[in-house]
């Protein structure tokens, strides 16, 4: 399994309950399909340069993990669905 870093945007609009939820459910993505969690790093709200979908503000969580293609695509077809990601972005790490 390789290592890879996920950084995904929520809506701003979330409340704290909702949010979690959403962390907890793409987190279990790669939980359920064998993969490992090795750092979470929550940056908060932050503005934009410029708007997404409409949306001038979110909330960006940076996570590490180890995983498989099985995961990282079923992680990427959920979050394309999911109205409350607004971006993400896979990246290999290579530490």
């Amino acid at each position: 399994m390789k290592k890879y870093e996920i950084m995904y945007i929520l809506k701003a609009s979330l409340d704290d309950a909702a949010r979690k939820a959403e962390v907890d459910k793409l987190h279990g993505v790669f939980l359920s399909n064998g993969g490992k969690i090795l750092d979470v790093n929550e940056w908060g709200l932050r503005e934009f340069a410029y708007p997404i979908k409409k949306e001038v503000k979110g909330y960006y969580v940076v996570i590490k993990i180890e995983a498989d293609n099985v995961a990282l695509k079923e992680f990427d077809r959920l979050t394309r669905f999911d109205n409350n990601v607004l971006r993400t972005l896979v990246t290999v790490d290579h530490q």
